[in-house]
């Protein structure tokens, strides 16, 4: 999660040349995962090892129909990460402005649904577990709900809420104007 607060209306105006309202809040949402592409390699070579040797223990003893079930572990097990990998490419931005808050939703297979809610009128709702903390982030606004950092863990979840709900208030405070800039 990265939340981006820098704002220099000279640099936008001479970029764009138009004067381009200033992000209150931005945030990049990612899954974590804990295994990188090295790691897997590793895991993989060594499981493969492992059932290989295995495999060629029961193929000496007489059992040579459970090799192919080691086979069939090692082929079970590339598939999962395979796919765990996959679903590691979905994402979520968040955008707050003084007049809009945009959801940007990625899925894994790169399908795109966006929401663009008036941060005077949202809601923000948690749903927590005494126990496990925070489960459950949704904005609100006219009848519809949002669901936002379904993947964050309990504690990514308080620090997200804690910065959204800043950047939230500063937008429904209104733009400021500071005149020495």
């Amino acid at each position: 999660m990265t939340a981006g607060n820098d704002f220099d209306p000279r640099n936008d105006l001479e970029a764009t040349g138009r004067d381009v309202e200033p992000t209150l809040f931005s945030a990049l949402l990612t899954p974590h995962r804990s295994l990188n592409r090295t790691g897997f390699a590793v895991l993989m070579t060594s499981v493969t090892a492992i059932s290989f040797v295995a495999g060629a223990v029961f193929w000496w003893m007489g059992a040579w129909p459970i090799f192919g079930f080691f086979g069939l572990d090692v082929l079970v097990i590339y598939w999962a990460f395979k796919v765990n990998f996959r679903t590691a490419k979905a994402s979520e931005e968040i955008t707050v402005t003084s007049s809009e808050l945009r959801v940007r939703r990625i899925s894994h297979r790169g399908h795109v649904v966006e929401w663009v809610l008036n941060p005077l009128w949202v809601q923000f709702e948690q749903k927590s577990h005494e126990e496990f903390g925070i489960e459950r982030l949704y904005l609100i606004s006219r009848g519809r709900r949002v669901s936002v950092g379904s993947f964050l863990s309990p504690d990514e979840k308080a620090s997200f809420s804690k910065a959204l709900i800043a950047a939230l208030n500063a937008a429904k405070r209104g733009p400021t104007y500071n005149p020495i800039h």
